[in-house]
């Protein structure tokens, strides 16, 4: 891992990122969609780039053995910590994990913190092998165009260095914080909305479908207001799972989630 990214993670870069805003956005149609498209448990799960668990923590409470693999170890411990789940240091490039040990891989992190396509097929191949035939793999990207939106939602666009930052993103997928901002995100890979389905298809994978995560309601300016009220939350959720599959729709969305299968 980059050193630009651990120090992002270390300086608290994923700390509470989920819990408000759009990231209580992300969080809860995350957890939709995952609801929606793993099997039938008990299952075997392995969460790769699962960061302090919190999306392992959730699964095990529903019954299923999760297993975390990330890159800092501080991540590993809070993970680790949490009833019912294992947790271990390891790259998304070269997992360790028994072939085809589980029912469903999660990819929810390292893709888009992989710049070079090579190593997101590696993570890709890795999870293809450690998932059993017919296994689910569900992969989370960030979108090409979250930058543009992001950055002229909340006024980043006025500084010089975002602009030269965003330029390079629309052009390569490449995002790169130029700066010193925390605000800004690290070292990433933005893609655009076909491209996680091919790089499973390249990894041997089938794929099955693509969602938008949170749509275009991200950038809603009252967002905390919709997700304060359950019945306005529900109602969004709602509303969403109408439109996800819905192309068109993707490259608004902040994040897509890539749903592939190991052939049986």
């Amino acid at each position: 891992m980059q050193y630009e990214i651990e120090d992002y993670y270390r300086q608290g870069g994923e700390s509470g990122r989920l819990s408000d805003g759009a990231g209580r956005w992300e969080f809860l149609r995350t957890w939709d969609l995952l609801q929606r498209t793993l099997p039938a448990g008990p299952l075997a799960v392995l969460d790769v780039g699962g960061a302090t668990g919190v999306y392992a923590g959730p699964l095990a409470s529903q019954g299923h053995r999760v297993h975390v693999v990330d890159p800092m170890p501080e991540h590993v411990a809070a993970a680790a910590a949490l009833p019912g789940v294992t947790a271990a240091v390891g790259d998304a490039r070269a997992l360790t994990e028994p072939d085809a040990a589980y029912d469903a891989v999660l990819l929810l992190g390292p893709l888009y913190h992989l710049v070079a396509r090579a190593d997101r097929i590696a993570a890709w191949r890795g999870a293809a092998r450690a998932v059993r035939p017919g296994g689910v793999v569900a992969a989370a990207t960030i979108s090409r165009f979250a930058s543009l939106l992001d950055g002229y939602a909340r006024g980043y666009l006025a500084d010089e260095v975002f602009a030269r930052m965003l330029e390079r993103t629309l052009a390569t997928g490449e995002h790169r914080n130029l700066g010193t901002d925390r605000h800004w995100f690290t070292t990433a890979y933005f893609h655009r909305p076909d491209e996680p389905a091919a790089e499973a298809a390249e990894a041997g994978l089938d794929f099955v479908r693509s969602a938008a995560v949170e749509g275009p309601l991200w950038m809603l300016p009252a967002l905390d207001e919709v997700l304060a009220e359950p019945g306005r939350t529900e109602q969004a959720l709602a509303l969403m799972r109408q439109v996800e599959g819905e192309p068109h729709l993707w490259g608004a969305s902040s994040h897509l989630l890539t749903v592939a299968r190991r052939p049986a």
